[in-house]
């Protein structure tokens, strides 16, 4: 039975060690009004996520985080231990959802699950992953959901610490076998 429990480490992992099932929980982002309006005056300057009082007369009835912030906070999270992946975390693609509207207030934190594993035919160094993560508020509420394809290295024999004779030797000089001379 594949081991499902959530996980936090700081362990870089590997395509090697990745399984569909296994869990990851990030840290936690406290976000508040002064993070929304600066990043929305910068990236994303519409009144629901820039002004306040503006922002009551919109869909949202109030300020919001952009989704774009929210989707750049989910990455943070990732990138600080959330999805420790070697190599770092390389998108190949993916699809995002933002169910529930991000508030001032928020303290978010990203839930990832391994979906799929699929080592490449043609590029034995690497394989691709697919994840899908949500990104959940402190009552629980999903505020981003994303699912996304990464492009994830395997772990080689240097990376394991171990060698075999064939490589001491070839490394010290292209002896085939450690107790013959010639």
């Amino acid at each position: 039975m594949a081991d499902t429990t959530v996980q936090r480490t700081s362990e870089l992992l590997y395509l090697d060690d990745l399984h569909v099932g296994r869990r990851f929980t990030s840290g936690a982002h406290a976000l508040d009004e002064k993070q929304i309006t600066a990043f929305a005056r910068e990236f994303d300057p519409q009144p629901f996520h820039t002004d306040h009082e503006a922002a009551k007369a919109t869909l949202f009835h109030g300020l919001a985080a952009s989704g774009w912030h929210t989707a750049a906070i989910s990455m943070r999270l990732q990138v600080d231990g959330g999805l420790p992946i070697a190599g770092g975390i390389v998108g190949l693609g993916g699809e995002v959802a933002w169910p529930t509207a991000t508030r001032p207030g928020d303290v978010l934190h990203v839930e990832s699950e391994v979906v799929e594993v699929v080592p490449s035919r043609s590029r034995p160094d690497r394989g691709t992953v697919t994840v899908r993560s949500e990104t959940r508020n402190q009552r629980g509420d999903v505020v981003q959901a994303a699912t996304v394809k990464l492009l994830v290295p395997r772990r080689s024999k240097m990376d394991s610490g171990i060698e075999g004779p064939n490589e001491v030797n070839d490394r010290q000089g292209g002896l085939l076998c450690g107790s013959c001379n010639s």
